[in-house]
């Protein structure tokens, strides 16, 4: 009301003559009122300091803790075309059991008694080999009797060298003493002319020494003679014995040539031999590869290729199974402001799609439908989607995962950091603060080890 009249309803009007404004008029109803809202002003200030756990959660995918036990693909190395499936989609299948048959669609291969023929073609030039080792070994024995002789000849030239050396002395020592005649008999030439000259000798006596030098003359020239003959003498053994080296060195060379020629050819063989043996095995691997088997116990997911006569090339997926024996993991991604929040052992809680939960954020210890598990693994490069991955297992100290759920099923992620009030996050989530940085207690126990150390 206004007011505005200066005649007021309130003197006029009694509103406790009416129930309802009895009652509002009531004084007991103010306390009861004014007690409700101090109780509740009191609960709100109290809840405001109960704990709260910081937290980061995360979405990713159930994986496996082990890379052999993930999901794989089954490729063929090299090319082919499916000829027949021994399985199908859902089956069970153990290590080494066959999935398909294919056949070869490369022409090099076509030939069904390709590794007879490559087994013939290997002992022919395995024979080769053994040709051109006996040849080998018959110009190394040439040789070796090349070389025997070459010593006999040489031996046999040296003695005529030596022989010859020898005469050269013999004849020069009878060539001195020829030439000492000569000087007598003139010396004596000369005095007998002297001696007639006077008278004391005849022309007789002077005639008979002529003759005597002329003798000595005639001796010392056929000596020097047969010493310039034995000079000449060993000219020639010289050159016979350079001739014998020659003609020897020239066969033993030829001989040699032709010893490498073998062996260049036997080695040259031996490498085709080896290429022919490394076929032989690639050609015995090749057809055992015409078979693919699985490589470890698992399930057939889905079949990639499926037509019968259908071609594919080397490395193309055929087929996709699942492991039988795995280890159930989470991978779940973060932001990377967030990751110096995360350590390595820290606990977490996981919940997986499809199975019913009631999560209290911040207060794990009363939620519902969570599991336990545990940071096994923190990548250190970012992934493509802007987010780093981390990998949980499960806690042992924890419940069980469940049995049904599958590998590549969704899970959201809860990692559990420190317990604050209340307050102190509202405060954090109104200002936009991250988390408060911590370490976990082992890795803080561990550097004060370092720092005392």
């Amino acid at each position: 009301m206004l007011n505005i009249s200066e005649s007021s309803l309130n003197d006029e009007i009694k509103l406790n003559t009416y129930e309802s404004g009895s009652k509002v008029y009531k004084k007991s109803f103010y306390k009861t009122f004014n007690k409700l809202s101090l109780l509740f002003l009191i609960i709100g200030l109290s809840f405001l300091f109960l704990p709260w756990t910081q937290n980061i959660n995360g979405f990713g995918y159930v994986t496996t803790l082990r890379p052999e036990q993930r999901p794989q693909t089954i490729q063929s190395p090299i090319p082919g075309r499916i000829d027949a499936w021994y399985v199908q989609e859902g089956n069970v299948i153990k290590k080494g059991d066959t999935i398909l048959k294919i056949s070869e669609i490369k022409s090099d291969y076509f030939d069904d008694e390709l590794m007879s023929r490559t087994s013939e073609q290997i002992e022919s030039k395995t024979s080769s080999v053994s040709a051109y080792q006996n040849k080998s070994k018959a110009i190394s024995n040439q040789i070796a009797a090349l070389k025997k002789e070459q010593q006999l000849y040489v031996a046999q030239a040296k003695n005529k060298l030596i022989q010859a050396q020898i005469k050269v002395k013999s004849d020069s020592i009878d060539a001195i003493a020829a030439k000492t005649d000569e000087t007598i008999a003139l010396k004596q030439l000369e005095r007998i002319k002297n001696l007639k000259n006077e008278g004391l000798k005849s022309v007789r006596d002077v005639e008979e020494k002529q003759r005597k030098f002329q003798s000595a003359r005639a001796k010392y020239t056929s000596q020097n003679n047969t010493f310039l003959e034995s000079k000449n003498k060993i000219l020639n053994a010289e050159i016979e014995l350079s001739r014998i080296k020659n003609s020897f060195a020239d066969k033993i060379a030829k001989s040699e040539s032709e010893l490498y020629s073998a062996q260049s050819s036997e080695y040259n063989t031996l490498a085709e031999v080896a290429k022919l043996k490394n076929a032989y095995s690639n050609y015995g691997k090749r057809q055992s590869l015409l078979y693919i088997t699985a490589p470890q116990d698992g399930y057939i997911n889905k079949t990639i290729k499926s037509g019968i006569g259908e071609t594919f090339k080397p490395g193309e997926a055929l087929l996709k199974i699942m492991p039988a024996d795995y280890d159930l993991g989470v991978e779940t991604f973060i932001k990377p402001i967030d990751l110096p929040l995360i350590h390595l052992g820290e606990k977490a809680r996981v919940q997986f799609d499809g199975w019913p939960a009631i999560v209290f954020n911040g207060w794990e210890s009363v939620s519902y439908g969570t599991y336990g598990a545990k940071v096994v693994a923190i990548e250190n490069f970012i992934s493509d989607n802007g987010m780093y991955r981390v990998l949980l297992a499960p806690d042992t100290e924890d419940h069980e995962w469940p049995k049904g759920i599958r590998v590549g099923s969704g899970a959201k992620t809860i990692a559990l950091l420190n317990d604050v009030p209340i307050w102190y996050e509202l405060w954090r989530q109104i200002n936009g603060f991250p988390p408060n940085f911590y370490k976990p207690q082992a890795n803080s126990n561990l550097e004060s080890k370092n720092n005392k150390s």
